[in-house]
């Protein structure tokens, strides 16, 4: 599913074609894409026309888009969650996709998915014609409006807010690495308070948001730590380390448009991210490790596979601790 490096693909790729924008017209094809929308498709529809996109903002995998204008939007917010599968794809009305992104470090991957239309669920006119299309081949993603409050911290909501106002159903989502306002310092010392396996931790989005699966696995290797190894068998170094680590793939990722293994993941104008290329340990059983030589391992854990070099991953187990009697 699309990770936090896909996601700000999408965010930064639809930012520039919708910001300032009018909403003029929804059309929902398939209610179940707008299944957490209180009151249906024809709530949406009455929050959304006439109302001016202002920001849009992300955290973790989350998408919102700031409104204004439109009636009763100065407290809501249209959120987006890609799910599994989703996609949002900008289009004049023709349907030539005009999107301008920065230019990658490589030639792109893949040149546009083929049907761009088929699994079209939702989309929206804007007032110069451009409309954006809301895909989703498996349908475990959607929109929605949500009301708005303030951030915990008092600081910026998150990547492209305008403010410290956050979407309530955003709200149980922690900051993410590329978070300007996050405290990687402090997550590691949450991280560290807790016995599960550190990978679970990166996946579990109340610590730390918007890591998956592959990215995970691609931080674990460069930071040298097993997936098993519990939080609090890490010291803050190598707990901080990790974090760090975890950035530094997210950026990486994001300089070439994220990982895409097949046509459910492309930005905003149908092309795929080629990160793939670059991953060291995740899908690469088999394969040397790039660092040692040594052939990369597959191991499921908690219903997922994990991918890992034996050698430069070992498992740390947390230090036994004295027993004290007293008389």
């Amino acid at each position: 599913m699309p990770e936090l490096p896909e996601v700000e693909v999408v965010r930064r790729g639809l930012l520039p074609r919708v910001h300032g924008r009018v909403i003029e017209r929804v059309e929902v094809l398939d209610p179940r894409a707008v299944r957490r929308q209180h009151g249906g498709p024809e709530s949406l529809a009455a929050d959304l026309v006439g109302a001016r996109i202002t920001a849009v903002a992300r955290r973790g995998k989350f998408l919102w888009w700031r409104l204004a204008e439109g009636p009763g939007t100065d407290d809501v917010a249209l959120m987006t969650h890609l799910g599994m599968s989703g996609q949002l794809r900008v289009r004049d009305r023709a349907g030539a996709r005009e999107v301008e992104l920065p230019a990658p470090a490589e030639p792109p991957g893949e040149g546009p998915a083929p049907d761009p239309r088929r699994h079209r669920r939702l989309t929206l006119t804007l007032d110069d014609g451009t409309e954006v299309d809301f895909l989703d081949q498996r349908l475990f993603g959607g929109m929605w409006t949500s009301a708005l409050a303030p951030s915990a911290d008092g600081r910026l909501a998150a990547a492209g807010s305008p403010d410290t106002l956050l979407p309530v159903d955003a709200a149980h989502i922690a900051r993410d690495v590329l978070d300007p306002a996050v405290d990687l310092a402090a997550v590691a010392r949450r991280l560290r308070a807790r016995s599960a396996a550190v990978k679970s931790l990166l996946l579990a989005q109340d610590l730390i948001s918007g890591i998956g699966n592959i990215y995970a696995d691609e931080a674990l290797w460069a930071a040298r730590t097993h997936y098993a190894t519990p939080g609090e068998a890490l010291s803050q170094v190598r707990a901080h380390r990790l974090l760090q680590e975890t950035r530094q793939v997210m950026e990486r990722a994001l300089e070439v448009g994220g990982t895409s293994f097949d046509a459910l993941y492309v930005n905003v104008e149908g092309r795929s991210g080629f990160f793939a290329r670059s991953l060291a340990a995740y899908g690469k059983e088999g394969e040397p490790c790039p660092r040692c030589g040594t052939p990369i391992r597959r191991a499921v854990h908690q219903g997922r596979s994990s991918f890992f070099c034996p050698h430069c991953q070992r498992r740390r187990q947390l230090a036994a601790r004295p027993i004290t009697t007293s008389r």
